[in-house]
């Protein structure tokens, strides 16, 4: 048995010591999830909390034959949808308004010099408002499988959805962020270009 499954079993039988431990190694994991999902620091802090509150509370019911990660995350994945989808009437309105400045986020790079650096943020930016634009689901499926590797059958699992049905989501969100990827890309360069010969006074 290794130490994390020691961990889950302790925790099962009321030790909040070992509890204690399974945040202290999947806090970072689960906040990134939530903060793909949501969007925003304040939002993912509270979902990812949240997560680890209803991990705790449903631990008697985790089977130790799944990885702890896999049902952590779905978990927090799995709340992350219903609060997309209680907000999403709210946040309507404007996002059908701004039809420019979305992002998408990709990993950081190390930038030789402020220029790629100053292009790589507004990247990354541009990644992580493309995926705000998905369908919870969908957004969800894209982070387990290209930021935690996850199988497509372990996102079915998480997402309690079939195999078919998560490559099937995971077909249509690839094509609609490669989508919103080319109508921005030429309006991004446009704005570099535009900064570039710009008077400093502006």
């Amino acid at each position: 048995m290794n130490e994390e499954k020691a961990w889950v079993l302790q925790a099962q039988q009321g030790d909040d010591e070992a509890f204690t431990k399974l945040v202290e190694t999947y806090q970072t994991p689960v906040f990134n999830l939530c903060y793909r999902m949501l969007g925003e620091p304040e939002l993912a802090e509270d979902a990812a909390q949240e997560t680890f509150l209803r991990a705790y509370q449903h631990l008697h019911r985790y089977d130790q034959k799944r990885p702890f990660a896999t049902w952590l995350l779905s978990i927090g994945a799995h709340y992350c949808i219903d609060r997309l989808r209680r907000r999403k009437f709210s946040m309507f309105s404007m996002d059908a308004e701004d039809e420019d400045g979305n992002s998408f986020e990709v990993p950081d790079f190390n930038a030789p010099n402020p220029e790629v650096e100053a292009i790589t943020g507004q990247t990354n930016e541009r990644v992580h408002d493309m995926l705000q634009d998905l369908d919870g689901t969908d957004r969800a499926a894209i982070i387990m499988r290209y930021w935690y590797d996850y199988s497509e059958k372990e996102i079915a699992e998480s997402l309690n959805l079939t195999v078919s049905a998560v490559k099937s989501r995971l077909h249509r969100a690839r094509k609609e962020l490669a989508g919103l990827w080319v109508d921005q890309e030429d309006d991004l360069l446009a704005e570099m270009e535009r900064r570039h010969h710009e008077s400093p006074a502006f």
